[in-house]
Order: structure tokens, then sequence, then C-alpha cells
């Protein structure tokens, strides 16, 4: 039988992980192991802030 839970080795420190700032609600937000090949392209913090992007049609960068 498999085992569920991989050891991916020791986590690193949340302060070491890379930061962004959300376009929506400007919140910074933190890397996460699930965004690896996607981090550059990630843009919003959370399913509510990427559906909130699109129900207001904004792709532009956020207003102040």
């Amino acid at each position: 039988m498999s085992r569920k839970h991989v050891n991916k080795g020791t986590a690193p420190r949340k302060g070491d992980l890379p930061t962004k700032d959300c376009v929506v609600c400007n919140r910074p937000f933190t890397w996460r192991a699930k965004w690896a090949r996607d981090w550059d392209s990630i843009t919003t913090c959370s399913d509510r802030c990427r559906g909130e992007r699109r129900r207001k049609g904004s792709t532009a960068e956020p207003s102040p």
C-alpha cells in the first residue's frame, strides 16, 4: 500500500518564502507548493479575489 503523504524534506521558514501583492485586494500573499510551476503567473491571493476580478472584468493593474 502506498503512502498518502510524501516527505518533501525540511520545510523552509515562512519568512524565507517569496511574497507578492494581490492585484485585487493589495494584500501580500506568500508562495505555496501547489503554485510552484505557476508562481510567475499567479496574481491573486485567493479564489474569492480571482472571482471578484472576473466579475469586474479587470485585467489591468490594481488601483492605488
